[in-house]
């Protein structure tokens, strides 16, 4: 839950899975969960154990990467859609990218800023060649035209997959947080990064799963170092 103990809190696992479920087509109610007075059953079903955690048939389920090929593998055609990606690149894609983006926004060294924030902007600029780069299918061998950008809208193509679902509340909250706390904009020279994300929020499975901004920023208060 945020921060008033009801509406949506700042969790990207969580709302990976909310996309995974919304996607899929499945019916669904959210339940928010106020972590500081959580309820006792469910610290009975995972003890030391945060949210999202999933019950099937009296076991359960704590990793999100558990949680989410485990639906995959239930939620299969032909009744439910296959989300994983086509083509394996896309899965790494920004992998490091929040990784690079926690180390830059918890660091409380001027002197050290520069080396990380260099550092984020290697990651994000990676990702943002991944997104131009065309995949074999926008390749049309028979065409005398070569493409040279992509014009995509998600990282496997045009529709969302499990990829999307893991990345996106990422790269959401990284534009919201080092705006607020660093003054840090993506480059607008990212165009891919800028073309994804406009296609992101463009859809209801994104935008309706996403937390209010000052949840974001209310969630790195205490996470953003002043710089000293």
């Amino acid at each position: 839950a945020g921060s008033d103990g009801e509406s949506i809190g700042n969790c990207p696992f969580s709302q990976r899975l909310f996309m995974i479920l919304w996607l899929k087509g499945v019916i669904f109610n959210v339940t928010t969960v106020d972590l500081k007075r959580k309820p006792a059953d469910l610290q009975n079903l995972a003890p030391g154990t945060n949210p999202p955690f999933m019950t099937f048939d009296g076991e359960v389920k704590t990793d999100v990467n558990k949680i989410e090929e485990f639906l995959e593998e239930k939620l299969a055609p032909p009744r439910y859609p296959k989300l994983a990606p086509k083509h394996p690149e896309s899965n790494s894609a920004g992998n490091d990218v929040f990784a690079k983006f926690s180390a830059f926004i918890k660091n409380p060294r001027k002197d050290a800023n520069e080396n990380l924030e260099k550092s984020l902007l290697k990651a994000l600029r990676k990702l943002d060649n991944y997104l131009n780069s065309p995949l074999p299918d926008e390749i049309d061998a028979y065409s005398t035209e070569e493409i040279t950008v992509s014009s995509r809208k998600f990282l496997d193509g045009d529709e969302l997959t499990l990829a999307d679902c893991n990345l996106l509340p990422k790269l959401h909250i990284i534009k919201v947080v080092a705006k607020k706390y660093r003054n840090f904009d993506f480059p607008p020279e990212m165009t891919g990064i800028s073309r994804y994300l406009n296609n992101a929020y463009a859809r209801d499975e994104f935008t309706n799963t996403c937390p209010a901004d000052q949840e974001i920023e209310y969630a790195y208060l205490d996470v953003a170092k002043r710089m000293k």
